[in-house]
């Protein structure tokens, strides 16, 4: 059984008293709330307002406007029974893949919790990414499924994927309350049911929920989407423009860097420490796929001349995006190696692409007080965070590809620019109060947190 709101003497790591994010109860209520009603209102206005602004018209009050907004909403995103079947028969097939095909085993961090057990994982995200991919071109080739259909439907599948989210995280927090798996309590059941009860749930002991719902579900959805516009203009025009080739081919990588590296991120910040609530559940299930994607909503329902890029603009910017990925993909993969090395359990996967400098041969660590060692060589011995950077590069190309004629592909932009700035802000204060002297001599040695002599 779980801890609950107790601190063990192995158990040095966790804060010795709650403490509140997001403004506390009244905070998680708004964005609870509050993103549901915002990812509708840029469904509206990228579909039904040619991506502008919905705005009231001249004369009409204001209850008058919301009133038209519930009943485009209700009109155009009701979830039928066709979206439930197409997003649940998609997440029914991809558990089935966690569980039956070939993949690998990984250990977890030790928790202190549960006397410093390392929970096992099995990591088949690789498998089930490419299986996915033929499946999903197979049923549309067929005319079985065409892939395309997930944009024709979005506004339905957006619906069902934000009252899946809801019920998700009421089932998980209510099964956790009765089994008492409950975890780091709070005693605000509000704030409780949004940051979660539980630690590590799982089912029939293999999948973990926490990694499923991250590494697969939403960058898989993303991905495929992009697949069905291309698809969608190839059958419209009879070619597929530069600028849906290029959000392709980062939708690919950034998935497809997940699935590789899914035995990496068992000893992360989110598979260690955070808990399966409503922010991880809501998030992936339908707050990364259903509003993250607006960048590839605006190039499917537009003419690709309204958005052309100059053909050498794009060859050189689609360069520069390959170059920032093997930045992003080798620093992840040489930190994630590093624990692994720590942790004397490492697995030298042949997935693709296999990139140069990867890992770092004889890399320097500052020891801590906890146990752990920061790695200092490497990416990370030229810049603290320097995978943030390049992840601010790719949301921006994200947004800047469609160019600047609705605000709605620019969200996750937006979003992830305000939201990185959060991060980076959190991870120095934790790392801090965790580590003490070792992260501050880690500081000295490496002065520059996102561009190496610069910033």
């Amino acid at each position: 059984m779980a801890a609950k709101d107790q601190k063990g003497p192995d158990d040095a790591s966790q804060p010795a008293k709650s403490e509140f994010e997001f403004g506390g109860a009244p905070g998680v209520t708004l964005l609870m709330i509050g993103f549901p009603l915002l990812m509708y209102y840029m469904y509206i206005g990228a579909f039904l307002y040619d991506g502008h602004l919905p705005t009231p018209q001249d004369g009409q009050s204001w209850s008058e406007f919301l009133s038209h907004l519930v009943s485009l909403a209700y009109t155009h995103a009701y979830p039928t029974r066709k979206a439930w079947s197409i997003y649940w028969t998609f997440l029914i097939l991809e558990g089935a893949g966690y569980l039956y095909l070939p993949g690998v085993y990984g250990k977890g961090k030790r928790l202190p919790h549960l006397g410093g057990k390392q929970l096992p994982y099995y990591c088949s995200a690789v498998s089930s990414w490419y299986v996915t991919i033929v499946a999903a071109l197979a049923l549309h080739f067929t005319g079985i499924f065409k892939l395309y259909t997930l944009i024709d439907e979005f506004g339905s599948l957006m619906s069902v994927a934000i009252c899946s989210g809801f019920l998700v995280s009421i089932v998980a927090y209510i099964s956790a309350l009765a089994r008492g798996a409950e975890h780091r309590m709070t005693g605000s059941h509000v704030y409780d049911f949004f940051m979660g009860a539980e630690l590590n749930p799982r089912l029939f002991g293999w999948l973990d929920f926490k990694m499923f719902f991250e590494v697969r579900i939403p960058w898989f959805i993303l991905f495929l989407l992009t697949l069905g516009t291309a698809l969608k203009q190839f059958e419209e025009y009879g070619f597929v423009s530069g600028e849906v080739l290029f959000l392709l081919m980062a939708h690919f990588l950034y998935a497809n860097a997940c699935a590789k590296g899914e035995e990496l991120i068992i000893t992360s910040w989110d598979m260690y420490y955070e808990k399966w609530g409503f922010m991880l559940i809501f998030w992936n299930l339908a707050g990364v796929p259903m509003s993250y994607c607006h960048c590839t909503l605006y190039l499917a329902s537009h003419d690709p001349s309204t958005y052309h890029w100059n053909p050498w603009v794009l060859a050189v910017w689609s360069v520069a995006y390959v170059f920032m990925y093997w930045v992003w993909d080798t620093c992840n993969s040489q930190k994630n190696f590093f624990r692994a090395q720590e942790r004397g359990v490492t697995v030298d996967r042949k997935s693709f692409p296999q990139l140069p400098w990867k890992y770092v041969e004889n890399p320097q660590s500052i020891a801590t007080k906890t146990g752990d060692s920061i790695l200092c060589s490497g990416w990370y011995g030229m810049a603290r965070k320097v995978h943030y950077t390049c992840d601010l590069f790719f949301a921006i190309s994200w947004g800047l590809i469609t160019g600047f004629n609705s605000p709605f592909p620019w969200f996750y932009s937006c979003f992830f620019t305000v939201m990185i700035i959060h991060r980076a802000r959190r991870d120095i204060i934790r790392c801090r109060e965790r580590y003490g002297e070792a992260w501050m001599e880690y500081e000295r040695r490496v002065p520059y947190l996102f561009v190496p002599y610069l910033i």
